[in-house]
C-alpha cells in the first residue's frame, strides 16, 4: 500500500517544459548583466550594503539581534518554523519585540507577517502552527501568519496521499527574513539544524528600503493568497479569495499569477523611473544648485556599484522568470568562464542538464556527499533517497565522461563529519578573472521540482566592487574546500551501492524529491 501511495503523485498530470528565449548578453556598458532587467526590477546599491554570512550560528544570531531591533516590520518566508528550543527562542524574541511596541506612547508600529507551507508546517501535533497561535492570541491586529497550499493538491490525491508525502506535490520554498529595511536572502529554513549544523548560504542587504518594500509586497501577494492561520488553529481565506484545493483551480492561479506579476511589474516601473531620474540628474547639464542641496542634506546616496535582480519561479501561476535567466546565463557564459554551482540536492532539470554538457564555460559542481545529504539515516522510503542521489550523480557523471567532458565539467562532493549540506547557488567567473561578478543566492536547487512544483525565489548580485567580488570569492573557496573530486572510483565505494529497487524507481520518482 505505501508502494503505491508514493507512486500517488505520479497521477497528476506533467508539465510541458518551456525553455527561455534567446537573449543575448550586453556586452558593454556598466556590467553586462542589465538584461536581466528587462524582466524584473533592478536595484541599484552600494556593496557596503551587503554582507555574506558563512555559518548557521552567524545566520541565527543575526536574526535573533535584527528582530530584537525591529520597529516598523518583521517579514519572514520560510518552508516552515521547526518546534525546538531554539526555534522557541526566536518566537520569545519576536513576542518580547510586539510587547515592547504595543508598550510605546501611541498605536504600535511594529507588523509581523510570517509566510510559510501549509503541508510542511502542519505535520505533527507540535508543527509550526501550534509554534505561532500564541502570538496570534496575544497580538492579533499585529501578527498574521499565511500559509501557502499548492493548487496542485487537491480533490482524490489530497486524500490518499498522507502526511510528509504530501509535501511531494509542491511547497512554499521561499526563504526571506527580513526587518525594517535590513533583508537577509538565503536557502536555510526557520529550523535549529539550519542554525546549528546544516550548512547553507546567507547574504545580508543592509539598509535596502526598495528590495525589503519588494520582499514585503511579494510575501504579502503570495499570503493574499493563502490560507490565514487563526487563533484557533483553524484556517480560512481571506473573503472572496478563491481556495487554493476547494475552489477552481484555474481560477485560482490567475488570480495568484496576477497579484504576484503586479509586484514584479510595479517594482520595475518604480526603479526605472528612480533610473531614469538619477541618470539625468547626474548629467553635465544638471543643476548645480540641487546638487549642492543634496550635499548639504547628505540625502546624495553613493554611486551603485552593485545591483540585486529578484527571480522569482513560481511555475504553478506561470511564472519563469528565474529558469529564464538561470537557462540565458549558462547558455551564454562564455569560453574560459567558470561557473561554480551548488545544490544540496543534485537532481538537475533536463534543459539545465543539456546547457551545461553542451555549453562552453567550465563547470564546478558541488554537491551533497550520501552522509551529509539531508535525508541521509532517514525512516521508511525517505531513507533511501540518498542512494536516488547517488544513481543520478551517477549517470550525470557518465555521461560527462562518455562526451569526454571531464577537464570542463567537474564534481565535487563536499564531506564534513557530524554536518549536513543544503548549500545551493552560483557563482559566475568571467574568462581572465581570479573574481566573481555575479551571483545567484536564495532558494532554487536547479531542479525539477525548484523549477515546477514550489514557489522559489533567489536574487542576482551583479557586483563590480573588488571587495565584495572577494567575499563572494572567499564564500566560494569556503565550501569547496570541505569537498572531494568525483572520479570513477568513487563509484566504485561499498557505500555507493545503490539497490536495483533505487535504480528501477528513482526514474518515476525523481521529479518529486
Amino acid at each position: 500500500r505505501s508502494s503505491w501511495l508514493l507512486l500517488a503523485p505520479l497521477l497528476t498530470p506533467p508539465v510541458p517544459v518551456i525553455t527561455a528565449p534567446p537573449c543575448s548578453l550586453c556586452p558593454e556598458g556598466a556590467h553586462r548583466f542589465q538584461w536581466i532587467r528587462n524582466l524584473v526590477p533592478e536595484f541599484g546599491i552600494s556593496s557596503s550594503h551587503v554582507k555574506v554570512l558563512s555559518s548557521p550560528a552567524e545566520f541565527y544570531e543575526l536574526l535573533k539581534v535584527q528582530i530584537k531591533a525591529a520597529k516598523q516590520r518583521v517579514v519572514m518566508a520560510s518552508l516552515y518554523l521547526g518546534t525546538g528550543l531554539l526555534e522557541q527562542e526566536l518566537v520569545d524574541c519576536l513576542e518580547e519585540t510586539l510587547e515592547k511596541s504595543l508598550q510605546a506612547k501611541g498605536s504600535p508600529d511594529l507588523r509581523v507577517s510570517i509566510l510559510l507551507d501549509y503541508t510542511r508546517g502542519s505535520r505533527g501535533r507540535k508543527n509550526s502552527r501550534t509554534m505561532l497561535i500564541p502570538l496570534l492570541q496575544r497580538f492579533p491586529e499585529q501578527v498574521r501568519v499565511s500559509l501557502f497550499h499548492t493548487p496542485n493538491l487537491r480533490g482524490l490525491l489530497r486524500l490518499l496521499i498522507p502526511e510528509r508525502f504530501n509535501e511531494t506535490i509542491g511547497l512554499q520554498h521561499i526563504k526571506v527574513y527580513l526587518f525594517d529595511d535590513n533583508v537577509i536572502l538565503s536557502g536555510a529554513n526557520l529550523s535549529d539544524l539550519y542554525f546549528t549544523n546544516r550548512q547553507d548560504r546567507y547574504v545580508l542587504l543592509r539598509d535596502s528600503p526598495e528590495i525589503a518594500d519588494f520582499f514585503t509586497e511579494l510575501v504579502d501577494a503570495i499570503g493574499d493568497v493563502s490560507l490565514q492561520l487563526q487563533q484557533d488553529d483553524t484556517v480560512q481565506m481571506m473573503d472572496g479569495m478563491v481556495h487554493p484545493y476547494q475552489g477552481d483551480k484555474v481560477a485560482y492561479c490567475e488570480i495568484a499569477n496576477r497579484r504576484v506579476m503586479e509586484v514584479i511589474n510595479s517594482a520595475r516601473t518604480r526603479q526605472e523611473l528612480l533610473h531614469a531620474k538619477t541618470f539625468h540628474s547626474s548629467q553635465p547639464g544638471s543643476s548645480l544648485l540641487s546638487q549642492q542641496g543634496s550635499h548639504a542634506s547628505g540625502s546624495l546616496k553613493p554611486e551603485p556599484d552593485t545591483w540585486i535582480y529578484p527571480l522569482i519561479q513560481m511555475k504553478p501561476f506561470g511564472i519563469q522568470i528565474d529558469e529564464m535567466v538561470t537557462e540565458t546565463l549558462l547558455t551564454e557564459a562564455e569560453r574560459d568562464a567558470r561557473i561554480y554551482l551548488t545544490t544540496g540536492y543534485f537532481n538537475l532539470t533536463q534543459a539545465y542538464m543539456d546547457l551545461i554538457l553542451g555549453t562552453r564555460a567550465e563547470y564546478r559542481i558541488l554537491l551533497a556527499s550520501p552522509e551529509v545529504n539531508g535525508f541521509f539515516g532517514a525512516k521508511g522510503v525517505a531513507g533511501a533517497i540518498p542512494a536516488a542521489y547517488v544513481y543520478i550523480e551517477h549517470q550525470f557523471y557518465s555521461e560527462v565522461c562518455y562526451l569526454q567532458q571531464q577537464e570542463r565539467v567537474q564534481l565535487q562532493e563536499y564531506s564534513r563529519a557530524g554536518w549536513t549540506f543544503h548549500a545551493k547557488g552560483l557563482w559566475l567567473y568571467l574568462a581572465g578573472s581570479d573574481l566573481p561578478c555575479l551571483t545567484l543566492i536564495g532558494s532554487p536547487n536547479f531542479g525539477y521540482r525548484s523549477v515546477h512544483r514550489d514557489l522559489e525565489a533567489q536574487v542576482a548580485i551583479v557586483t563590480e566592487n573588488k571587495a565584495l567580488q572577494q567575499q563572494l570569492h572567499q564564500e566560494q573557496e569556503q565550501l569547496y574546500l570541505c569537498s572531494g573530486v568525483v572520479s570513477t572510483s568513487t563509484f566504485k565505494q561499498p557505500d555507493r551501492y545503490v539497490k536495483l529497487w533505487v535504480k528501477l524507481v528513482t526514474p518515476l520518482i525523481k521529479n518529486f524529491f
